[in-house]
């Protein structure tokens, strides 16, 4: 019996060794054929796992495009059934009713986006600034464009005066976070407008512009005062103009909110918003989810600490400024300044009391809102879509792609489809 033993254990040494002789073997036949393939070949395989990975980081679309012949996406509409904004407005604006393709070298809604900021080659021409003083002691910048300076070529110079009896429509731009009349996108969306024979002044925000802050107030995404008096001053000085209003990203929630807080008592004629965040509260979670959005969250809060930079001896002595110094996020920023600025209990309370989603449905005016379900900033999760369809005011079109406020088009990205679309949707409501 014990030799049987003995038999079986040697049996099974020798099994094993000659398992484990095998698999060395094994390995050293494939790492010699491993060695017999090119390096050009595994260069060439790691490319192609960089692009595959980079091209769903940037969430990419060439490919899509090209396999649908690159006709674009229908722009989808949200509104309601009864609608007479649809029926004698939007129905008319054929565009709207069409296509968006994104040119085929940006598509991608993070290039997009980084395009406009780096690359956005705004048209050349010059304002006319008005400084206006508002009833706090505050102090901003309206800066205007003349629709009678805006002639052919690309450099205008804003030097006219309007008389009070001037019957130009007049349309109002309110720009988004930390950005004035300069950027790229605004002096795209005024020009445009400017060239087909309107007036348009720029809202700037406060402390922004080259203008200083002249009281303890300070612009939050839900600050309506200003464009409340900016609106109510031209309406009292240009009675005969019709009034428009655009506002883009934060501005469009300060306008939308607006539009709801005043209802049937504003002067404003008809209004478009552009990529507006809707909800404040979501979009604080969506901004942290991922490592993209994390870096628009961290890049918009450089934006804001350089913006507190210019005004540092107010913050130093309303807010926090080692906090603001130190923020990470925007959530940090609004939690060391906004709401210690603006008396809100908690950064959550700031964005719930400040969202202009819970105000769409107060809306009386038309208002067509503009938004990309691509947007790397402003997510698709915080548009109100039945809010928009209940509001018989309220027409929402929303594109496929289109990045945070570029929506670049044509083979040279030199058009850009929303300052199209908000011109058009206003003139129509002439």
């Amino acid at each position: 019996m014990l030799a049987v033993l003995l038999s079986m254990s040697f049996s099974e040494e020798s099994s094993s060794s000659s398992s484990s002789s095998l698999n060395g073997d094994a390995y050293a036949l494939l790492f010699n054929a491993l060695r017999l393939i090119p390096i050009s070949h595994y260069l060439l395989a790691l490319s192609l796992l960089f692009v595959i990975v980079i091209y769903n980081f940037l969430e990419f679309h060439f490919v899509e495009d090209l396999f649908s012949g690159f006709r674009g996406s229908p722009v989808r509409l949200t509104f309601n059934s009864s609608s007479p904004i649809y029926d004698g407005v939007v129905s008319k604006c054929k565009i709207v009713h069409g296509r968006y393709l994104v040119t085929p070298w940006l598509s991608s809604p993070h290039i997009q986006t980084a395009f406009l900021h780096f690359f956005g080659r705004p048209p050349c021409f010059s304002y006319r600034r008005q400084l206006f003083r508002l009833s706090d002691g505050g102090m901003i910048a309206l800066d205007w464009l003349m629709g009678s300076t805006a002639g052919p070529g690309d450099f205008f110079h804003a030097n006219n005066f309007i008389s009070k009896d001037d019957t130009t429509p007049i349309a109002i731009v309110i720009p988004g976070l930390t950005s004035d009349s300069a950027a790229s996108y605004i002096r795209h969306l005024v020009f445009n407008t400017a060239k087909r024979g309107w007036n348009v002044v720029v809202s700037n925000h406060r402390g922004l512009g080259g203008v200083s802050i002249t009281s303890d107030c300070f612009y939050n995404a839900g600050w309506t005062e200003d464009a409340r008096e900016v609106i109510e001053y031209l309406h009292h000085e240009y009675p005969k103009a019709p009034l428009f209003a655009i506002g883009t990203s934060i501005g469009a929630n300060i306008l939308v909110k607006y539009l709801g807080e005043e209802g049937e008592k504003t002067p404003v004629a008809g209004a478009a918003a552009i990529c507006s965040p809707w909800d404040l509260l979501i979009g604080d979670r969506f901004i942290g989810r991922r490592l993209i959005q994390k870096i628009y969250d961290r890049a918009l809060t450089i934006g804001l600490q350089d913006y507190a930079q210019l005004h540092e001896p107010r913050y130093s002595r309303l807010a926090n400024w080692e906090g603001i110094k130190k923020s990470r996020s925007i959530r940090d920023f609004d939690n060391h300044a906004t709401c210690l600025v603006g008396k809100f209990e908690t950064v959550d309370t700031y964005y719930r009391n400040c969202s202009s989603s819970t105000y769409v449905g107060n809306v009386s005016i038309p208002l067509l809102c503009i938004s990309s379900l691509d947007d790397p900033v402003c997510t698709v999760e915080a548009i109100p879509l039945d809010e928009c369809r209940a509001n018989k005011n309220v027409v929402l079109a929303t594109t496929w792609h289109g990045g945070h406020l570029a929506f670049f088009e044509g083979i040279t990205a030199a058009g850009m489809w929303f300052r199209n679309q908000a011109f058009i949707y206003q003139r129509n409501l002439q």
